[in-house]
């Protein structure tokens, strides 16, 4: 334990670390030299992917993130192991009810926002008290090009990635002059297990969403992590309150 909070590294956390774009940070995270704590609703899977991240004492975590004293708890364990949190990456997340407005269910609805908003607040307020203390960290949160423009039937995902957009502004002025930098990123479709998943049976027309993007097809999940480990970086030092749109062309193209 000692060993591991004297070693001068950096502590990254990521939530949702073990698919997807949160798997992709992780890596870009350990390859910058990051001890890496991934936490996953999946447990083993998370611990899988921090074998695979081989040497570097990185750290697998299980945690809802909507449940409050998982988060508490994650947010411990990070800082009983590694002494410190240099950045956060809430990235956590589930897809939508494949539904029309007048067929989704509360349940649904109040889940996804549980996952996406709620989880967002809870890690960042959680890690936020470690930040202040260290007088230092950058969190990344993960918004949408849904949060940003009005996709037909995405009710409670773009509800849910608008508030994060918000509160990413809201966190960024309140931390600013303690030394915490709150940025966000807003993908656009990104070719995940999850979007792979929604092609196969059917409920995204790939193509469709090629023509819309001006750069003519799906984000890369490494493509996103860049952006991440950019505005988690020193490199971004004066940026804090962005949320950076990272969706080849689709929120600034008008075409339908």
């Amino acid at each position: 334990m000692d060993e591991i909070k004297t070693s001068g590294k950096r502590v990254a956390v990521v939530t949702g670390g073990a698919s997807g774009i949160g798997w992709a940070t992780a890596q870009r995270f350990a390859e910058q030299g990051y001890c890496v704590a991934i936490a996953d609703l999946h447990r083993e899977a998370a611990r899988h992917r921090v074998e695979e991240l081989g040497a570097g004492n990185h750290l697998a975590i299980g945690a809802d993130v909507s449940i409050e004293a998982d988060v508490i708890a994650m947010i411990r364990h990070v800082i009983d192991t590694y002494g410190r949190i240099d950045v956060l990456v809430n990235n956590a997340g589930i897809g939508e009810q494949a539904k029309p407005t007048t067929e989704q269910s509360v349940d649904a609805f109040d889940r996804l926002l549980d996952i996406h908003l709620r989880g967002a607040f809870l890690a960042c307020r959680e890690v936020a008290k470690q930040m202040l203390a260290q007088r230092a960290g950058a969190i990344v949160n993960l918004c949408s090009i849904a949060g940003l423009s009005g996709i037909p039937t995405r009710n409670a995902y773009g509800a849910a990635k608008a508030g994060i957009a918000a509160m990413t502004r809201s966190m960024a002025c309140e931390w600013a002059r303690d030394g915490i930098r709150v940025n966000a990123v807003a993908p656009g479709y990104v070719a995940t297990e999850l979007v792979d998943a929604l092609i196969g049976n059917g409920q995204i027309d790939v193509a469709a969403i090629e023509r819309r993007t001006p750069m003519g097809r799906l984000a890369r999940p490494a493509e996103i992590a860049e952006t991440i480990m950019f505005l988690a970086s020193d490199a971004a030092s004066y940026v804090t309150g962005a949320v950076l749109s990272v969706d080849g062309g689709w929120h600034a193209s008008g075409s339908a």
